[in-house]
């Protein structure tokens, strides 16, 4: 089977992978590294500070945020896909963006197939009406609750998203407290998290980057309620010390209240067989399989009755979970066999089939 010369754009806010926070940088170094290590061509455009065994064209010198920078992404990100669009015309087979509008008008522009996966919600008109300005290109879901607000474009398909196997350590023996990751924002709900772990008398650590737009939220609503014993507030934590959190917590307590269109901090915790215990909206039923690996609530009600019943969830069951269906190789098999169809070559034998606007593509 033919060799792809692939470009892989990644956005320029965070590193590849990232040093802390940033779930898309993060998928799309374990996606670069495995077509890599699949014998492809792969060329990733990123910050200088980015680790690949890809070659790397880096359009800044660090990730935007912690350089202090972040207020310039859109102008680094135009630049960026100039580089690619024209100044590197024809040295690719299949490109792929995960820069989301900003490629819309040079997709449109090139003869050479652009896959878009699509990291955000779509469920703003201003996205939807974006979207259907440009229906003609190459959409890729990651969830096919995502797809919801927007079912008219072209959808290639949904693959979820995955990540090595062996970067999570499984403990079938956790600590005490329930764990909180993520973003402070309203829409994540840390405040209600806060008051289910004082409802329910049990400790919760959080691990949670601050946005500087967040910050008024955050000292007006968080806070105030982190003065109480049995939470602990970490602020924002590296990769190494946010699986140790994750694999020793009793349950992630995800109590988000927006359609997420994935929720990587979910199959992290399935990794190290820790249930995840999420509110019913977006990916959840996608995600999590209720009462085996882990519970999806409606009211406070069953929040509190699954922090109660968490030991009741086989951690082997999650870890297995994972395994057959958020792994890396999973996600990249679907992702390869698009590049092949939409290059017009069959896919090798063995890799996942693809059904389109219904099931995973990995």
């Amino acid at each position: 089977m033919k060799t792809l010369r692939i470009a892989q754009i990644a956005p320029l806010i965070e590193s590849v992978p990232p040093a802390g926070y940033g779930g898309t940088e993060r998928v799309v170094y374990h996606l670069t590294e495995e077509l890599v290590r699949r014998g492809h061509n792969v060329t990733l455009f990123a910050s200088a500070d980015s680790r690949t065994s890809a070659k790397l064209c880096p359009l800044v010198e660090k990730g935007l945020r912690l350089d202090g920078k972040q207020a310039t992404g859109v102008f680094s990100s135009l630049v960026q896909l100039e580089k690619v669009y024209d100044g590197m015309k024809g040295k690719f087979d299949i490109i792929h963006s995960h820069v989301d509008c900003f490629t819309f008008p040079f997709a449109r522009k090139t003869l050479t197939p652009t896959v878009l996966t699509l990291h955000g919600r779509l469920d703003t008109p201003e996205v939807a009406r974006i979207l259907r300005v440009y229906r003609d290109l190459n959409y890729v879901s990651i969830s096919n609750s995502q797809r919801c607000p927007v079912p008219d474009i072209n959808w290639v398909g949904t693959v979820y998203h995955g990540y090595p196997p062996e970067n999570f350590e499984f403990n079938d023996t956790p600590s005490d407290y329930f764990f909180y990751l993520g973003r402070l924002s309203p829409e994540k709900a840390p405040d209600q998290a806060i008051m289910l772990a004082r409802k329910n008398n049990v400790r919760l650590k959080i691990a949670a980057k601050i946005d500087p737009l967040e910050m008024n939220y955050f000292n007006e609503c968080i806070k105030p309620m982190l003065d109480d014993p049995l939470v602990e507030f970490l602020g924002e934590v590296a990769e190494k010390e946010k699986v140790e959190l994750l694999k020793n917590a009793r349950a992630l307590l995800n109590t988000i209240n927006w359609p997420e269109p994935f929720g990587l901090v979910m199959i992290e915790a399935l990794a190290c067989g820790t249930p995840v215990i999420v509110r019913c909206c977006g990916s959840a039923r996608e995600i999590v399989t209720h009462g085996e690996t882990g519970y999806i609530c409606e009211s406070q009600n069953d929040f509190s009755r699954a922090i109660r019943d968490a030991g009741k969830i086989s951690r082997f069951a999650c870890r297995k979970d994972f395994e057959k269906r958020f792994s890396h190789k999973k996600m990249v098999d679907g992702y390869e066999r698009l590049y092949y169809r939409l290059c017009g070559n069959r896919a090798p034998k063995g890799i996942a089939t693809s059904k389109r606007h219904m099931t995973p593509a990995g």
